[in-house]
């Protein structure tokens, strides 16, 4: 993960351009708006610019520090907090049994993220005021692990009411026997205080191996002792923290455990910064565009744009625009794209689509029209081909029908109709005949690899399947961030 940098002369540049024209686009747009004749314009490029620099996040993250931390003062603290190569300060409780490497892991984390190393002896040695401070508030501008604490829920509250919370919890886990067996053969290192094992962990330098010292014996009762009380507080401490809490396999090499806590901890949590999605579906004719765009529109409110329905229904009415394209419409010829684009432009500057975000079927279908459409500020966050053979393609398009009575779809073989009556009455489209449908076929392909080409980060999804598979295959790369999001 790369952590979000934001420096000041990054904040006072990026804002004072860009962000100062969207704001005065919009201005003007609200100014000169009349309410009751056009719906509300946003510009999409003030969207596009805050999720592509991460400000919803940035701002996220600010406020949340400020809501742990409570600064005496607030504005001085975000400006420490700014001049930070990260605003996100690494804040981690290492939890786990006796002997399941807390301390070697906790060691090693404060190497590679400069962070301050908490223990419970090291919080006793404190004996001042001042120096409690002093250490609590370097912890909070630096960041900490805190190893082996809490240990019991009623600790972990406490921690919370005092304003300490954690970005993440690891938790250690390991059967019993190995940790009996560890715990036997433990060796310290008194110059660093390193923990070394005879069997799992030894050091390579004599030197220090001619100064390790045996750890204070704990005997197997009382070590049991304290696993059956672990194991009775770790399942409150997991509901404590579920939110932030990763288990992680501690009978492996401590190398291995490591590189799991140390990916967990530069990890960023799912965000709840506001993001909008911007869909676009790419697929032949038959691939279920329209199906699975109703799913997704249906699931997560966000607005359905089928770019022939659009320039359907502004031909139906009266107004310029659609006295322009009627005529295209009614003799089968394409319109414009120029036409096309303003419609389309329009319609995804309205309000639903700037808030709510989209799913767009029909249109770009080729190159010139996906870049007039990036040109115009409308990018999508994701980007789905669906995949299928001619061969498939043919047999769903060309054995569908239509009843004219109910508007009920049937197909030949996937959904026959019901009875004798309702077959002698279907209807089937011409445009499905097959001749047109290789046609479509063909444009489609002859514009698929340029396409693809202008969205390197596009989703594959086979349609060749059932239609609820491929829903599911959507929505997994739909609700979580992609690789270059984070």
């Amino acid at each position: 993960m790369t952590p979000i940098t934001f420096s000041l002369a990054t904040c006072e540049s990026a804002l004072a351009s860009d962000l100062d024209s969207c704001y005065k686009r919009t201005a003007n747009h609200l100014i000169a708006m009349d309410e009751t004749a056009k719906p509300l314009r946003i510009p999409p490029e003030m969207a596009i610019y805050a999720e592509k620099h991460e400000i919803f996040d940035l701002v996220q993250t600010l406020v949340t520090n400020l809501m742990v931390d409570k600064p005496e003062d607030p504005i001085q603290y975000l400006i420490v907090l700014l001049k930070r190569g990260s605003v996100e300060v690494p804040r981690v409780m290492l939890l786990g049994p006796p002997a399941s490497g807390k301390r070697t892991v906790a060691r090693k984390l404060c190497e590679h993220t400069q962070v301050i190393h908490i223990t419970d002896s090291n919080i006793l040695k404190e004996d001042t005021d001042l120096t409690k401070k002093a250490l609590q508030y370097k912890a909070k501008q630096q960041g900490w692990v805190l190893e082996g604490i809490p240990q019991t829920r009623e600790e972990a509250l406490s921690l919370q009411e005092a304003g300490v919370a954690p970005n993440h919890v690891v938790l250690l886990e390991a059967p019993d026997a190995v940790l009996i067996e560890r715990s036997q053969g433990k060796r310290i290192d008194p110059v660093t205080g390193d923990v070394y094992h005879v069997t799992f962990i030894w050091p390579e330098d004599k030197e220090v191996v001619q100064r390790l010292e045996h750890q204070k014996a704990v005997s197997e009762e009382q070590l049991v002792a304290q696993l059956m009380q672990h194991h009775r507080e770790v399942h409150a401490l997991r509901k404590t923290y579920r939110n932030c809490l990763k288990g992680i396999d501690a009978d492996q090499p401590h190398v291995d455990v490591f590189d799991q806590v140390l990916k967990y901890i530069l990890s960023r949590h799912c965000s709840v910064a506001p993001h909008t999605p911007r869909v676009l579906l790419f697929g032949p004719p038959g691939s279920g565009k329209s199906l699975q765009a109703k799913l997704i529109s249906q699931k997560y409110n966000i607005v359905n744009l089928c770019c022939g329905e659009l320039l359907e229904a502004v031909s139906a009415d009266a107004t310029n625009m659609g006295e322009l394209i009627k005529p295209y419409l009614e003799s089968g010829q394409q319109v414009p794209d120029s036409m096309v684009l303003q419609i389309l432009t329009e319609r995804l500057s309205r309000l639903d689509c700037t808030t709510r975000g989209w799913v767009l079927h029909g249109f770009p279908r080729d190159l010139e029209q996906a870049e007039k459409l990036q040109e115009s500020n409308f990018i999508p966050s994701r980007v789905f081909f669906l995949e299928m053979t001619d061969d498939v393609a043919i047999e769903r398009v060309t054995l569908r029908s239509i009843d004219p009575v109910t508007g009920e779809r049937y197909h030949s073989l996937y959904k026959p109709a019901p009875s004798p009556e309702v077959q002698t009455r279907l209807q089937f489209n011409p445009k499905d005949s097959e001749a047109q449908l290789l046609q479509q076929l063909k444009e489609y392909w002859a514009n698929a690899s340029s396409l693809q080409d202008l969205y390197p980060e596009a989703v594959y999804i086979n349609a060749d399947q059932d239609p609820h598979t491929i829903f599911e295959s959507l929505e997994s790369r739909l609700v979580g961030r992609l690789q270059n999001d984070s």
